[in-house]
Protein backbone atom coordinates (compact mmCIF):
# COMPACT_ATOMS: atom_id res chain seq x y z
CA UNK A 1 0.00 0.00 0.00
CA UNK A 2 0.93 3.26 -0.62
CA UNK A 3 2.26 5.82 1.77
CA UNK A 4 -0.31 9.08 2.07
CA UNK A 5 2.54 11.84 1.03
CA UNK A 6 2.82 9.85 -2.30
CA UNK A 7 -0.78 10.68 -3.30
CA UNK A 8 -1.38 13.88 -5.66
CA UNK A 9 -5.19 15.91 -5.29
CA UNK A 10 -5.73 14.38 -8.71
CA UNK A 11 -5.54 10.94 -6.84
CA UNK A 12 -8.98 11.95 -5.08
CA UNK A 13 -10.77 13.68 -8.09
CA UNK A 14 -14.04 11.17 -8.59
CA UNK A 15 -15.02 12.47 -12.16
CA UNK A 16 -13.40 13.08 -15.04
CA UNK A 17 -13.44 16.85 -17.27
CA UNK A 18 -15.75 15.38 -19.50
CA UNK A 19 -18.10 14.24 -17.01
CA UNK A 20 -17.83 17.59 -15.09
CA UNK A 21 -18.71 20.42 -18.46
CA UNK A 22 -21.46 17.33 -19.32
CA UNK A 23 -23.07 17.89 -15.77
CA UNK A 24 -23.01 21.61 -16.82
CA UNK A 25 -24.88 20.69 -20.30
CA UNK A 26 -27.14 18.30 -19.05
CA UNK A 27 -28.19 21.20 -16.42
CA UNK A 28 -28.85 24.34 -18.43
CA UNK A 29 -30.82 21.87 -20.92
CA UNK A 30 -32.91 21.36 -18.22
CA UNK A 31 -33.49 24.97 -16.72
CA UNK A 32 -33.27 27.01 -20.04
CA UNK A 33 -34.53 29.28 -20.24
CA UNK A 34 -34.27 30.15 -16.82
CA UNK A 35 -30.78 31.58 -17.58
CA UNK A 36 -32.85 34.47 -19.18
CA UNK A 37 -34.41 35.14 -15.96
CA UNK A 38 -31.67 34.77 -13.37
CA UNK A 39 -28.99 37.15 -15.22
CA UNK A 40 -31.53 40.22 -15.95
CA UNK A 41 -31.64 39.48 -12.15
CA UNK A 42 -28.14 40.37 -11.39
CA UNK A 43 -27.79 42.89 -13.97
CA UNK A 44 -30.94 44.67 -12.53
CA UNK A 45 -28.92 43.60 -8.92
CA UNK A 46 -25.82 45.59 -10.17
CA UNK A 47 -28.46 48.99 -11.63
CA UNK A 48 -29.62 48.88 -8.31
CA UNK A 49 -25.89 49.22 -6.95
CA UNK A 50 -25.16 52.01 -9.29
CA UNK A 51 -28.13 53.78 -8.38
CA UNK A 52 -27.95 53.39 -4.83
CA UNK A 53 -31.74 53.65 -4.26
CA UNK A 54 -33.27 53.77 -0.99
CA UNK A 55 -34.22 50.27 -0.04
CA UNK A 56 -31.79 48.57 -3.05
CA UNK A 57 -29.79 46.57 -0.42
CA UNK A 58 -32.55 44.71 0.52
CA UNK A 59 -34.19 43.94 -2.58
CA UNK A 60 -30.75 43.00 -3.85
CA UNK A 61 -30.05 40.66 -0.94
CA UNK A 62 -33.32 39.05 -1.00
CA UNK A 63 -32.92 37.89 -5.19
CA UNK A 64 -29.65 37.02 -4.29
CA UNK A 65 -30.91 34.47 -1.34
CA UNK A 66 -33.66 33.36 -4.22
CA UNK A 67 -30.97 32.36 -6.45
CA UNK A 68 -28.58 30.81 -3.81
CA UNK A 69 -31.16 28.78 -2.54
CA UNK A 70 -32.26 27.50 -6.60
CA UNK A 71 -28.35 26.92 -7.20
CA UNK A 72 -27.35 24.56 -3.88
CA UNK A 73 -30.56 22.80 -4.77
CA UNK A 74 -30.96 22.31 -8.15
CA UNK A 75 -27.01 21.91 -8.94
CA UNK A 76 -25.68 20.85 -5.91
CA UNK A 77 -27.72 18.53 -4.36
CA UNK A 78 -29.44 17.43 -7.28
CA UNK A 79 -26.93 17.54 -9.95
CA UNK A 80 -23.33 17.96 -8.92
CA UNK A 81 -23.54 15.35 -5.66
CA UNK A 82 -24.68 12.21 -7.99
CA UNK A 83 -20.80 12.43 -9.15
CA UNK A 84 -19.52 13.62 -6.34
CA UNK A 85 -20.52 12.67 -2.55
CA UNK A 86 -18.74 15.37 -0.76
CA UNK A 87 -21.05 17.99 -2.60
CA UNK A 88 -23.75 16.60 -0.14
CA UNK A 89 -22.01 18.03 3.12
CA UNK A 90 -21.39 21.81 0.92
CA UNK A 91 -25.15 21.66 -0.37
CA UNK A 92 -26.27 22.98 3.05
CA UNK A 93 -24.10 25.94 3.13
CA UNK A 94 -25.91 27.44 0.23
CA UNK A 95 -28.73 27.58 2.11
CA UNK A 96 -26.95 29.12 5.05
CA UNK A 97 -25.92 31.83 2.62
CA UNK A 98 -29.77 32.02 1.24
CA UNK A 99 -30.56 32.37 5.40
CA UNK A 100 -28.01 35.24 6.02
CA UNK A 101 -28.81 37.29 2.89
CA UNK A 102 -32.55 37.02 4.03
CA UNK A 103 -31.78 38.38 7.07
CA UNK A 104 -30.18 41.33 5.63
CA UNK A 105 -32.25 41.94 3.62
CA UNK A 106 -35.13 41.90 6.21
CA UNK A 107 -33.04 43.61 8.87
CA UNK A 108 -31.44 46.33 6.18
CA UNK A 109 -28.40 45.41 6.71
CA UNK A 110 -26.77 46.33 3.18
CA UNK A 111 -26.57 49.78 2.29
CA UNK A 112 -24.82 50.24 -1.50
CA UNK A 113 -21.59 52.70 -1.14
CA UNK A 114 -19.93 53.67 -4.52
CA UNK A 115 -17.40 56.12 -2.79
CA UNK A 116 -14.59 53.68 -2.26
CA UNK A 117 -12.10 51.98 -4.12
CA UNK A 118 -12.99 48.52 -2.56
CA UNK A 119 -16.89 49.37 -3.95
CA UNK A 120 -15.89 49.63 -7.35
CA UNK A 121 -13.84 46.64 -6.74
CA UNK A 122 -16.82 44.93 -6.29
CA UNK A 123 -18.31 46.11 -9.28
CA UNK A 124 -15.72 44.48 -11.44
CA UNK A 125 -15.79 41.03 -9.46
CA UNK A 126 -19.65 41.56 -10.17
CA UNK A 127 -19.01 41.70 -13.65
CA UNK A 128 -16.85 38.93 -14.02
CA UNK A 129 -19.85 36.88 -12.79
CA UNK A 130 -22.60 38.34 -14.68
CA UNK A 131 -20.91 38.91 -18.43
CA UNK A 132 -17.57 37.05 -18.17
CA UNK A 133 -18.53 33.56 -17.12
CA UNK A 134 -21.07 33.20 -19.83
CA UNK A 135 -18.15 33.58 -22.52
CA UNK A 136 -15.79 31.26 -20.92
CA UNK A 137 -16.66 28.28 -23.11
CA UNK A 138 -15.61 30.49 -26.33
CA UNK A 139 -12.67 31.59 -24.61
CA UNK A 140 -11.54 28.02 -23.39
CA UNK A 141 -12.59 26.61 -26.77
CA UNK A 142 -15.37 24.44 -25.20
CA UNK A 143 -19.27 23.93 -26.45
CA UNK A 144 -21.55 27.07 -25.57
CA UNK A 145 -23.65 24.08 -23.93
CA UNK A 146 -21.67 24.37 -21.01
CA UNK A 147 -21.58 28.34 -19.82
CA UNK A 148 -22.11 28.65 -16.43
CA UNK A 149 -24.69 31.38 -15.96
CA UNK A 150 -25.41 33.56 -12.74
CA UNK A 151 -28.14 32.17 -10.81
CA UNK A 152 -27.92 28.83 -12.60
CA UNK A 153 -23.56 27.31 -11.70
CA UNK A 154 -22.30 27.60 -8.37
CA UNK A 155 -19.58 29.93 -9.64
CA UNK A 156 -20.79 33.05 -11.28
CA UNK A 157 -23.32 33.26 -8.73
CA UNK A 158 -20.70 33.17 -6.17
CA UNK A 159 -18.49 35.71 -7.63
CA UNK A 160 -21.30 37.85 -8.56
CA UNK A 161 -22.53 37.75 -4.49
CA UNK A 162 -19.25 38.68 -3.43
CA UNK A 163 -18.76 41.58 -5.93
CA UNK A 164 -22.07 42.97 -4.49
CA UNK A 165 -20.89 42.64 -1.07
CA UNK A 166 -17.74 44.51 -1.56
CA UNK A 167 -20.30 47.25 -3.14
CA UNK A 168 -22.40 47.34 -0.19
CA UNK A 169 -21.61 48.69 3.58
CA UNK A 170 -23.34 47.44 6.62
CA UNK A 171 -23.14 45.03 9.62
CA UNK A 172 -24.30 42.17 7.91
CA UNK A 173 -22.07 42.61 4.89
CA UNK A 174 -18.79 40.66 6.22
CA UNK A 175 -21.01 37.46 7.39
CA UNK A 176 -21.78 37.41 3.75
CA UNK A 177 -18.25 36.84 2.54
CA UNK A 178 -17.20 33.60 4.10
CA UNK A 179 -19.50 30.94 2.30
CA UNK A 180 -19.18 32.31 -1.37
CA UNK A 181 -15.08 33.06 -0.85
CA UNK A 182 -14.87 29.11 0.11
CA UNK A 183 -16.86 27.88 -2.75
CA UNK A 184 -14.49 29.46 -5.14
CA UNK A 185 -11.51 28.04 -3.28
CA UNK A 186 -13.15 24.63 -3.53
CA UNK A 187 -13.68 25.21 -7.34
CA UNK A 188 -10.80 26.53 -8.23
CA UNK A 189 -8.80 23.46 -6.49
CA UNK A 190 -10.75 21.24 -8.41
CA UNK A 191 -10.63 22.96 -11.99
CA UNK A 192 -6.65 22.90 -10.88
CA UNK A 193 -6.73 19.45 -10.02
CA UNK A 194 -8.30 18.90 -13.26
CA UNK A 195 -5.58 20.60 -14.95
CA UNK A 196 -8.60 22.95 -16.46
CA UNK A 197 -7.35 26.51 -17.68
CA UNK A 198 -10.28 28.08 -15.90
CA UNK A 199 -8.85 27.48 -12.83
CA UNK A 200 -7.43 30.80 -11.65
CA UNK A 201 -10.81 32.69 -12.49
CA UNK A 202 -12.32 31.57 -8.87
CA UNK A 203 -9.08 31.97 -7.46
CA UNK A 204 -8.21 34.95 -8.91
CA UNK A 205 -11.71 36.68 -7.18
CA UNK A 206 -11.27 35.12 -3.94
CA UNK A 207 -7.69 36.90 -4.27
CA UNK A 208 -9.55 40.47 -5.13
CA UNK A 209 -12.57 39.58 -3.08
CA UNK A 210 -9.83 39.59 0.01
CA UNK A 211 -8.31 42.81 -1.15
CA UNK A 212 -11.12 44.68 -1.58
CA UNK A 213 -11.78 43.96 2.25
CA UNK A 214 -8.66 44.35 3.49
CA UNK A 215 -8.99 47.91 1.94
CA UNK A 216 -12.33 48.54 3.28
CA UNK A 217 -11.65 47.47 6.69
CA UNK A 218 -8.56 49.33 6.38
CA UNK A 219 -9.73 52.80 6.03
CA UNK A 220 -11.91 51.98 8.60
CA UNK A 221 -9.00 51.19 11.32
CA UNK A 222 -8.03 55.13 11.74
CA UNK A 223 -11.73 56.57 12.28
CA UNK A 224 -12.21 53.43 14.76
CA UNK A 225 -8.95 54.47 16.24
CA UNK A 226 -9.90 58.54 16.59
CA UNK A 227 -13.24 57.65 18.45
CA UNK A 228 -11.57 55.46 20.69
CA UNK A 229 -8.76 58.23 21.51
CA UNK A 230 -11.89 60.27 22.25
CA UNK A 231 -13.51 58.19 24.56
CA UNK A 232 -10.12 57.79 26.76
CA UNK A 233 -9.55 61.45 26.91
Amino acid sequence: MSEWWTYRLGDFLLFSPRVYWRMFELHNAQFWPLHLLTLAAGLAIAWLALRQMRGAGSLAALILAALWILVGWSFLWDRYAAINWAIVYVAPAFGLEALLLAIAAARGGLVFDKRYLAAWTGLMVAAVGLILYPLLPFLFARPWTTAEVFGIAPDPTAVATLGMVLTASGRFALLLVPIPLAWLLLSGLTLNTMDDPQSWIPLLTAAATVTGLAVRLGRGLPATRARSGRRRR
